[in-house]
């Protein structure tokens, strides 16, 4: 290989790194600036070791990948971003608060009650078809629900 050569490979995982990192800023999510910097490792090691056949800049490349996002994932973990919202992925969370309409009677502590145009299993105190509740709690898709007084007006 001549140096132009080296340098143009180099220079394509450089710029491959470039389009990746304007790629992050494009798109939602938190995934392509851990390729971009695979990216640059391999280009800059591409620099340091200008005689890396093609198949194992590929491999560099994809061991840099799983690196970084294994370190990336670990980040957000112990440094999560905060949310003006802490529910805003969590659906069943949302729900708590919410007065919902008995679509099966709640008998021995289970039935069903209606959230929207979707039926939810419930456990609660026995209530009839019909009957207003409020959601209090979600445990593992279970909605917990108390009854509501009668002076409540409905939220959904």
């Amino acid at each position: 290989m001549t140096l132009d050569t080296i340098g143009g490979l180099a220079g394509a995982w450089l710029i491959a790194a470039l389009l990746l990192g304007i790629a992050e800023l494009l798109i939602p999510g938190v995934f392509a600036i851990f390729l971009a910097i695979a990216a640059a490792i391999t280009g800059v090691a591409l620099l340091a070791l200008p005689a890396l056949p093609p198949a194992a800049q590929l491999a560099s490349f994809a061991v840099w990948s799983v690196v970084t996002v294994l370190i990336g994932r670990r980040w957000y973990l112990d440094y999560p971003v905060p949310s003006s919202d802490a529910r805003l992925n969590d659906r069943a969370a949302r729900l708590i608060g919410d007065v919902v309409v008995v679509e099966t009677g709640i008998e021995g502590g289970s039935g069903r009650v209606r959230v929207g145009d979707g039926s939810w299993p419930a456990r609660g105190r026995d209530a009839v078809v019909g009957e207003r509740v409020r959601i209090a709690a979600v445990e593992g898709g279970v909605l917990l629900v108390e009854p509501v007084p009668p002076y409540d007006a409905p939220d959904s």
